[in-house]
């Protein structure tokens, strides 16, 4: 028995598999205690849980901990001289034209902020080690006096040469060993001072938040009888064993989102689909990612509430239009959809539980394209009423009737989505009308079709019990760890060997946590090099395989970069320019045993029947049925609305969707509608 617990901002969903098929579940999250919710979820699926070998989870717990600013007092500690570097940040701005625009607010404040006398040249030499008396004299009674729960180090050049580092963390540890403390050099070993500050206050300050929540949760198993494996979803696409994690909370940020994305592609790729991009549009949000050959996209570049995140991660990028995303009027009279979202308390108007604001759920109520009587499949009781009643004032406003009012919100919210989509596809040198589009969450199935054409997608793939894929994620994601270096070099005659020594440096580290953190089976190693021409500011990623190394040169080297560069900014492939190495990373994956299987599940008994929904501004007679009674091998053309045990299919006018040997069902676009 497999078991995967997601924490969602609106539902908390569960997925179990084993050799006689899979049950899934959805509860309401627990907002103010998430582990309550994940727990109840593992209470109402009735597994006795001594029966379970591998459970895992994912959730929220370390985003809402920044966004809400409810981490633990955090001291942060750098060299002399560097004091202000976390409200210094870069000179940019995310919104050039906002007059009223104010920096990002650190999660450390700056009287929480230390300095101490060292200095570590950039070649890794140490010019003068650290006082320890200053240490002892003046460091250590200002952490006692303000009672601090964590640390978080980050010495100038650290990335290079950690020695001043540990021995402040030691030094530390002796006077109060119940710190949490971190170190730059333990969570990111690259350049860019400033990146790699956040990147570590910000895991210092989730770190006690994210040990506490995974103990709590641990201890609630152990006493319900479990002792399989349990681990923790990472935001690279892989999960670490639950240990491990106390020790990498900022891994965690993008927990949930990235189980989905994991999911979707292996669901995806049993039905030959290996270039897609994935829509997860759950109840707060929607994420999207890229997956090219099979495999999500990595990025460097990541923020949270405005701070720069330093880690290898999935390129998801996140809008707020979910199912919860409320409707509303702006001060210029225009309509909006989200950020904003009902959550799962109070929730859309139609839950029945004190909502008063329309949401993307109650338009698809008022436009039938969510049935009532069948919501959830049967399990949840919606009130249609209420949902018109919120929506009157919005159709009121514009002159609209409530179905009209209720499919504009739609389509500014599929719009929100399209853009973000292109951000993280068209931006970023991929043409999405070269993939499918998955999609899954509560609401993505409901989106896909009008948000495929938008992009010229004429291919969108609907998992089986679409709804909690992220939860499937969880059980279908193998053991990941990276692990990043900068180290400046040219790209001369001597390059192959170099690179060949830093990468077999780096496997070597690798493969020693990995076995500390009990992973075995085979073990796989991706290498990327971060390259760029001498003067440009940012890198470009490149692969380098690892069967390649031993033959590794400088031609093979320059014709990779080229190739990147030419793909990313049209040129670049017969560049001479001289070209320079700036960082490395290496990823090792422990594949899971056994890929477990998702299929279909039964939902409730529906006599097929027709109904009216209003789409694309016009009223349809559609066929409402079960997906589960369309066999492998048969379709359905729409319009049609087919009832998914956790969500709810809309096969528009012009599509076709069919069942396949993998339970994935295919829509395709036939005809203009």
């Amino acid at each position: 028995m497999r078991i995967g617990v997601e924490v969602g901002g609106t539902f908390t969903d569960l997925v179990a598999l084993d050799e006689h098929g899979i049950r899934v579940l959805k509860v309401p999250s627990t907002p103010h205690s998430p582990d309550e919710g994940a727990f109840a979820a593992l209470v109402a699926s009735g597994i006795p849980l001594d029966t379970v070998e591998d459970l895992s989870h994912g959730s929220t717990v370390a985003t809402n901990a920044v966004l809400e600013r409810k981490g633990f007092l955090t001291a942060f500690v750098t060299t002399a001289g560097f004091h202000d570097i976390l409200l210094l940040q870069r000179h940019g701005r995310s919104s050039i034209y906002d007059l009223a625009y104010q920096k990002p607010v650190p999660v450390v404040e700056r009287a929480d902020s230390f300095e101490v006398s060292e200095r570590t040249l950039s070649d890794g030499s140490i010019l003068f080690r650290l006082n320890i008396e200053e240490i002892e004299s003046m460091l250590i009674p200002a952490l006692k006096d303000r009672a601090y729960r964590a640390v978080a180090i980050c010495l100038l050049n650290s990335y290079v040469n950690p020695e001043n580092e540990r021995l402040l963390r030691a030094c530390i540890q002796a006077h109060l060993p119940d710190l949490s403390i971190t170190l730059s050099s333990d969570i990111t070993r690259e350049f860019r001072e400033y990146e790699r500050a956040s990147t570590t206050a910000l895991s210092a300050y989730v770190q006690p938040v994210m040990d506490r929540y995974v103990s709590r949760f641990a201890e609630k198993l152990k006493e319900a009888g479990f002792k399989g494996r349990f681990s923790v979803m990472q935001s690279n696409g892989g999960r670490l064993p639950a240990d491990a994690m106390r020790a990498n909370a900022v891994t965690a940020l993008l927990s949930g989102p990235a189980a989905g994305v994991t999911g979707a592609a292996r669901q995806a790729a049993r039905s030959g689909y290996i270039n897609v991009i994935t829509l997860d549009m759950g109840g707060t949000s929607t994420d999207v990612a890229v997956v090219i050959d099979g495999k999500p996209q990595l990025t460097n570049e990541f923020s949270i509430d405005g701070l720069p995140v330093r880690i290898p991660l999935l390129d998801i990028n996140t809008v707020g239009a979910g199912g919860g995303s409320v409707i509303w009027i702006d001060d210029g009279g225009m309509l909006r959809v989200g950020p904003e979202s009902a959550g799962a308390s109070p929730g859309p108007a139609c839950y029945m539980r004190g909502g008063v604001r329309p949401t993307i759920t109650d338009a698809h109520v008022v436009r039938g394209t969510i049935q009532p009587e069948n919501f959830l499949g049967g399990r949840m009781r919606i009130d249609a009423t209420l949902a018109r009643k919120v929506l009157e004032p919005i159709a009121a406003h514009f002159g609209m009737t409530v179905e009209e009012a209720a499919d504009s919100a739609i389509q500014i919210a599929n719009s929100n989505i399209v853009r973000a989509i292109q951000v993280i596809s068209t931006e970023r040198g991929t043409d999405p009308r070269d993939s499918v589009l998955v999609a899954y969450g509560g609401a993505g199935p409901l989106h896909a079709p009008q948000v495929a054409l938008d992009l010229g997608i004429h291919t969108v793939v609907i998992p089986p019990n679409a709804g909690v894929i992220s939860a499937y994620g969880l059980v279908a994601s193998d053991f990941i760890q990276f692990e990043s270096l900068t180290r400046r070099g040219m790209l001369d005659n001597n390059a192959g060997p170099w690179v060949r020594e830093i990468f077999v440096e780096m496997r070597q580290r690798a493969i020693a946590r990995a076995q500390d953190m009990n992973l075995g089976g085979e073990l796989k190693i991706s290498f990327v090099a971060e390259m760029r021409f001498v003067g440009q500011a940012f890198e470009v990623s490149v692969d380098l395989a690892e069967s390649e190394m031993e033959g590794l040169n400088a031609a093979r080297l320059r014709q990779l970069f080229g190739d990147m560069h030419q793909k990313l900014f049209y040129f670049g492939a017969e560049d001479s320019k001289p070209i320079e190495f700036v960082s490395f990373r290496l990823g090792l994956t422990a594949p899971i045993e056994n890929l477990p299987l998702l299929k279909e599940s039964e939902g409730q008994a529906i006599e097929p029947r027709k109904i009216d929904i209003y789409d694309g501004r016009a009223w349809h007679q559609a066929i409402f049925q079960s997906r589960s009674d369309i066999k492998p091998g048969k379709s359905i053309a729409g319009p049609a609305l087919l009832d998914d045990p956790t969500c709810t299919l809309i096969v528009p006018a012009g599509w076709e969707a069919t069942r396949d040997s993998a339970d994935n069902m295919a829509l395709t676009y036939k005809e203009v509608r």
